[in-house]
């Protein structure tokens, strides 16, 4: 038998009735997830790689491990756009599809929904016996820490996904040193409402395998809207974790509603500003910890926002940086990966982050960051949104000049100006500055390339279609 550093199990629920997950308000036990999880690895049709497009929690869930137990690879690419499926079907030509709603993909599909294969009642068993009930679950599967899990793809921004292998071992190392930093080992197994999706890197981590590796239970659902997000939390028993992002947080602090009690925060795909975090801390009476990683390292550092601007590597991670580019090594990554953003080192491990490589911009000799730029615009007060690019087209007298969208109800974008331009030096000022009702950002709170390409030839100038900016903001 092989030790634990090459095998990992399924989850590490102490029982076959402990609850693992959360669904339309019922509990869902350990028997219950590994008899869904056996019933459809035994009815997956041919085809060694599955698009896994269930928006359900829990179902997501079930496919991803009867997938992994079967030795298929799930793809996890970062849309399901008729352009992306395109890809992934020239990428895996045996690929299918798991859905468990309505789907316009183009690919043969597999219907995981309430009508075509309902899911198990609560009372079947997954290989336990009566005398096996209440103990250790010994039918949980026990994994090889190589086999693939999921292969995973870039946002494709400047080109096609590029995909990156996830191993279990990976993973399973990289959520639980997750838990280790958030300190989840001395607290009670915590119950996860996530705003995120399943499908994305920082959806399947904090989601999905942080609750089966820490004894823990996952919502199904999928909340968008403040008053869901808080009916999802109300549905749980406590302690409670909000998995979410700094577009999420914003609106359901800004929302008005009574939010139940959460006991710890979790944020990522973007810094958060220190009077969000401060704000949030406050109103929720909850620490708030932010999440940095990327598609290809998964994550590597946390920090608690309203204490520190520094980031802290999670166990094993080093940082080293070699001609003006960090390279990340150890523990749960695999081989050593460069990252694209510009860090700056402490010399106890700790970094600064200032923002991706790409998005520096040079305007008439001076140098700023998009990052930074966006900052100073939503710390203008009437503005709830907003975001700055760079057209790649010059201007007549040869300076090519900033743009920006803004969300700011009430204020006119003269007012805006007037109160940006107090905070930037004017060669960075935005020309035009467009007011939108919102931003059109995806389900992680990103406002990706593509949408700022489409903004772009719909609201200003045909001829300004192209963008220069990092592959998301």
């Amino acid at each position: 038998m092989n030790s634990e550093s090459n095998n990992f199990p399924l989850m590490t629920h102490g029982t076959y009735s402990d609850v693992m997950a959360w669904r339309h308000g019922a509990p869902i036990t350990v028997r219950q997830f590994l008899s869904d999880v056996a019933r459809l690895a035994a009815k997956l049709p041919t085809g060694g790689h599955v698009l896994n497009a269930c928006a359900d929690r829990y179902r997501f869930t079930v496919g991803l491990a009867a997938v992994l137990l079967t030795s298929r690879i799930s793809l996890l690419p970062p849309s399901q756009s008729a352009e992306t499926v395109r890809q992934m079907k020239v990428f895996a030509p045996d690929a299918f599809c798991l859905v468990d709603g309505p789907s316009s993909i183009d690919l043969p599909i597999f219907w995981f929904d309430d009508a075509h294969f309902p899911l198990a009642a609560g009372g079947e068993d997954a290989g336990a016996n009566d005398a096996e009930a209440d103990g250790v679950p010994t039918g949980v599967p026990s994994i090889p820490a190589d086999r693939t899990l999921a292969i995973v793809f870039t946002s494709g921004s400047t080109g096609a996904p590029l995909p990156h292998r996830k191993s279990w071992g990976a993973l399973v190392r990289d959520v639980r040193a997750e838990a280790a930093a958030l300190a989840l080992p001395a607290r009670a197994a915590p119950q996860v409402v996530g705003t995120v999706p399943p499908q994305h890197m920082y959806g399947i981590e904090s989601t999905v395998l942080l609750p089966l590796q820490t004894s823990g239970a996952l919502c199904a659902d999928h909340p968008f809207y403040p008053a869901d997000i808080c009916a999802a939390l109300a549905g749980l028993p406590r302690p409670r974790m909000l998995v979410t992002t700094p577009v999420h947080l914003r609106a359901l602090l800004d929302a008005g509603v009574e939010i139940p009690e959460i006991d710890l925060l979790l944020s990522a795909t973007a810094p958060l500003s220190e009077a969000l975090a401060a704000s949030a801390e406050t109103r929720l009476g909850a620490p708030l910890q932010e999440i940095y990683g990327a598609t290809e390292t998964g994550q590597i550092a946390t920090r608690r926002s309203t204490q520190t601007r520094y980031w802290s590597l999670l166990p094993g991670i080093t940082l080293e940086e070699r001609s003006g580019i960090c390279w990340a090594a150890g523990g749960h990554i695999e081989r050593e990966t460069p990252l694209g953003d510009r860090l700056e080192l402490a010399q106890d491990g700790s970094f600064l982050l200032h923002g991706r490589i790409g998005d520096l911009v040079n305007v008439a000799g001076k140098r700023n960051s998009l990052a930074y730029l966006n900052h100073q615009l939503l710390a203008i007060d009437g503005v709830e949104d907003g975001v700055f690019f760079m057209p790649a087209d010059e201007l007549v007298d040869g300076v090519t000049r900033l743009a920006a969208f803004a969300v700011a109800p009430g204020l006119s974008a003269a007012a805006v100006r007037a109160a940006l331009r107090k905070l930037i030096d004017p060669i960075f000022m935005p020309r035009p500055l467009v007011l939108l009702e919102r931003l059109p950002r995806n389900s992680t709170g990103k406002v990706t390339r593509e949408t700022i390409e489409t903004l772009v030839r719909t609201l200003l100038k045909p001829d300004a279609a192209q963008v220069r900016q990092p592959d998301e903001t």
